[in-house]
């Protein structure tokens, strides 16, 4: 059974990925989020909770990437994926120093342009996923439809 850890902030970036949990059917999945309980309200038992941070906050910032560390040395997934944003491109990062497949999935917010975490990721990630078509370079940013 695959390991997968499923990494998202609050509001949006989970909301989006709420709406994918149906392709983890058939997957061990474990969950962080940057708001106590949140996962809990969805019924999800398997969840970690990480500092939410950015990149005006260097101290919170280096306290999620230990915190991101400590969870994916308890997990061991063979799948990183996340909806954004800071904390979920960190797991994105350390996920693939640990040997597990990551995939960077940019918010649909982002319509313009990939978000800055979705600009890096382009560098980091296995995948990264846009969910406007015209964003799409068919070789490292990937269309493969919205979520909402």
């Amino acid at each position: 059974m695959k390991k997968i850890l499923a990494i998202a902030s609050g509001g949006g970036h989970w909301n989006q990925l709420m709406q994918i949990t149906p392709a983890f059917e058939g997957c061990a999945v474990s969950y962080a989020t940057t708001i106590d309980g949140l996962a809990q309200q969805f019924g999800i038992n398997e969840a970690y909770l990480i500092t939410d941070a950015n990149r005006d906050e260097k101290l919170k910032l280096l306290l999620s990437v230990f915190k991101a560390m400590k969870i994916l040395v308890k997990v061991r997934p063979q799948v990183v994926i996340s909806t954004g944003a800071a904390p979920g491109f960190m797991f994105i990062c350390l996920g693939r120093l640990f040997g597990a497949k990551t995939i960077w999935l940019d918010s649909i917010a982002n319509g313009e342009e990939l978000s800055m975490c979705g600009k890096l990721s382009t560098k980091v990630a296995h995948i990264t996923l846009t969910q406007w078509k015209h964003l799409s370079d068919g070789k490292k940013i990937l269309y493969q439809g919205a979520v909402v």
